[in-house]
């Protein structure tokens, strides 16, 4: 019996991570994934050919069924001992450019932390990232499901007066300078967006 799993229509990331899913629930049987363009196609193959599947792509019409089947166990020494990650966020858009690309991005980007084994343990927020953790927020939801999972989310105290958004915060707790740089010089891996 197979597992479908019908990708159609959605956005990246979430082709992968429904695979993703589907492969953890369901290790010993073949996994479908149904999808409608190239690059999803692209990403699921290269996921299931890093966990050991065997992949055969049939096409009609412009959709593609991504057919999944286990090859063998994962290698171990494949699977990497994960470091502790610090992020530091400094705007509400996710790189530069078009402002919408980069709120869809930013949704992207926390919606794939919260879905995906990271070991983020610490969101830092700081300049118009600050704007993520408020009320209204169109990643509040991600950045709640984050907290939940014991990552600890820091909004720049500084930052949040000079927006006027001291009142609006929703999710995690204010911070200072001090805190946020000792955070990123800490033993976690950092990473600055």
């Amino acid at each position: 019996m197979s597992k479908i799993v019908d990708a159609r229509g959605l956005n990246c990331p979430q082709p992968v991570i429904l695979t993703k899913q589907a492969m953890e629930q369901n290790a010993d049987e073949e996994i479908v994934t149904l999808v409608d363009n190239v690059t999803a196609l692209e990403n699921v193959s290269r996921l299931a050919k890093s966990q050991n599947y065997d992949v055969t792509v049939a096409e009609k019409d412009g959709h593609f069924s991504i057919h999944m089947t286990r090859t063998g166990e994962i290698d171990d020494s494949l699977v990497e001992d994960h470091e502790k990650v610090t992020i530091m966020i400094t705007s509400n858009l996710f790189g530069k450019g078009v402002e919408e690309l980069g709120q869809v991005l930013m949704k992207s980007f926390m919606f794939t932390l919260t879905e995906i084994q990271a070991p983020v343990t610490t969101l830092i927020l700081i300049n118009s990232g600050v704007y993520l953790a408020v009320e209204g927020s169109p990643v509040l939801e991600h950045l709640q499901s984050l907290e939940q999972q014991g990552c600890e989310i820091l909004s720049c105290g500084t930052c949040l007066d000079y927006y006027g958004l001291k009142e609006k915060l929703a999710v995690g707790q204010v911070t200072n300078m001090y805190t946020a740089v000792e955070k990123l010089l800490g033993p976690d891996k950092s990473l600055v967006l």
